[in-house]
This record gives structure tokens, sequence and C-alpha cells, in this order.
């Protein structure tokens, strides 16, 4: 495994973490470590069965170590689980929406869910509606929403209360081009305005458009990280993808 030292402030630190779930014959998670920059939006990839989602889970504070730790902006998440869940959002890999409400009265569940009142919740309710270009849609019920649709506003629902950093597990999957050109260019001016991002995919041209760093998993463990552009000259490979089959193999993941 390489990695990188950060001259920005840690976002995210896991260290050592492991997840034997009770039914799995081998851990899910074995020794799993990551560290992440302020500011970056950290790619981690792998396949079907790599761990990907039981360290987003973990990460986010869905679920618990077996072992190890994590912290967020330097707070730990199992002592003061509080404040980090103030200070992060998650897009998860499904879709995670009220399908007989509409698009506004899910982000008005939602918002009010993170705290969001009044004017405050009406007026960010709408910010986020224009952000991902669902405004004329917004009193239509979820489940008439297209994949991308559903997609865009599930997104919208992990940045209403403006975290500083956020989780997304797949966020692209099953939609069409246009909707996934306007999710990550989205992400991409959340970065800029300052949100840290952790995003898993299975899209290695997603990756190389977005992350600054990248992590490649596979049996619970990181194999390798470091700057996308960086690891594939380093390898010697044509592409990021070329780089992955390499670390990984070709086997299917079924």
């Amino acid at each position: 495994m390489t990695g990188n030292n950060h001259a920005r402030p840690l976002a995210l630190r896991a260290s050592g973490l492991v997840k034997i779930y009770r039914d799995g014959e081998k851990p899910a998670l074995d020794g799993f470590s990551v560290e992440i920059g302020e500011g970056d939006i950290f790619g981690l990839l792998g396949p079907n069965g790599a761990g990907k989602t039981t360290a987003i889970s973990i990460m986010s504070t869905l679920l618990r170590p077996t072992e190890g730790e994590v912290t967020i902006f330097n707070r730990d998440t199992r002592r003061r689980a509080g404040e980090v869940k103030a200070m992060i959002g998650l897009v998860p890999q499904e879709i995670a929406l009220y399908r007989q409400l509409s698009g506004r009265e899910n982000l008005r569940y939602f918002g009010r869910l993170y705290g969001l009142r009044g004017s405050a919740l009406s007026a960010r309710v709408e910010e986020c509606l224009d952000f991902v270009g669902l405004r004329p849609k917004a009193d239509q019920r979820v489940h008439a929403y297209s994949g991308g649709m559903k997609r865009r506003i599930n997104l919208a629902v992990g940045i209403l209360h403006r975290p500083k950093l956020l989780f997304l597990d797949e966020p692209t999957v099953g939609i069409d081009a246009q909707s996934r050109d306007m999710i990550l260019a989205r992400l991409l001016d959340l970065n800029k305005q300052g949100t840290t991002m952790v995003y898993t995919t299975h899209y290695m041209e997603e990756a190389e458009r977005l992350c600054s760093e990248v992590a490649v998993m596979d049996d619970g463990r990181v194999l390798v990280r470091g700057k996308p552009a960086e690891l594939i000259k380093k390898g010697g490979h044509a592409s990021l993808q070329e780089m992955f089959f390499a670390l990984t193999g070709r086997e299917l993941r079924d």
C-alpha cells in the first residue's frame, strides 16, 4: 500500500478497521485504513464484495466495526457520534426516499430530521431542488420519477444540511448519461464550495474525472492509493481501469 502525507488537515482517518459478520466466512474488512485530507474527493474503488459499502457504512456511523476506529474532523465517531452526524451526509447506493411523497415533500421531511425549520427549511429545499435541476418536477411523486431524477433527489437529500463531509456510494449507478453528467458536475461544484467527499463507483472514468485521490481495495484491504494520474504512470498503465484490472483481476465477482 502506498500513501501520501496531507499538508491540509485531515477530514477523516480510519485505522485498522475490521468487520466480521456473523454469517461471514471471512472478514468483510480486514485492517482497512485510509486518511482523507480536507477538501479532497477520495475515490474508493473495488470489485463487488471488496468491502466498499461496509467501509462506507462504518465511516458514516451506520455500522460498528469489530475492531478499529474512525475519526472525522478529529472527533471519534463512537464517543462523539452526535457531533459527527451533524457534520456528515450520506447518499446511499439504494434510493432512500418515500415513493408516495413528492420530491419537495421528501426534502421537507428529511430537512426537519436534520433540524431545519420554517423559512430556513423552505429556502434550503428550494436551493437543493435548483441545484439538482428538479424544481419543475418538485411536486411530482417520486414513484413517477425516472431513474436519473431519483438519483438527483437522493443527492439533494444528502446535502440539505450542508455537510462538511459527504459519503456517496455509487450515486450514478443505472442512470442515463445526461443525469450522470449533471450529478458529476454538481459534485465538483460542491467540492469547490469546500465539501470533502468519499466516493465509491465502478465507473473508472468517473474516478479519473472527479477524484483527487483514489484507493483500490479488495478482500477488505487497501491495495494501493494515490493520485490517479500518478498511480497510472507509476504502474505503466494506459488508464485507471487497466490498473484496476491488474490489481484485482478480471474474474467475475457475481
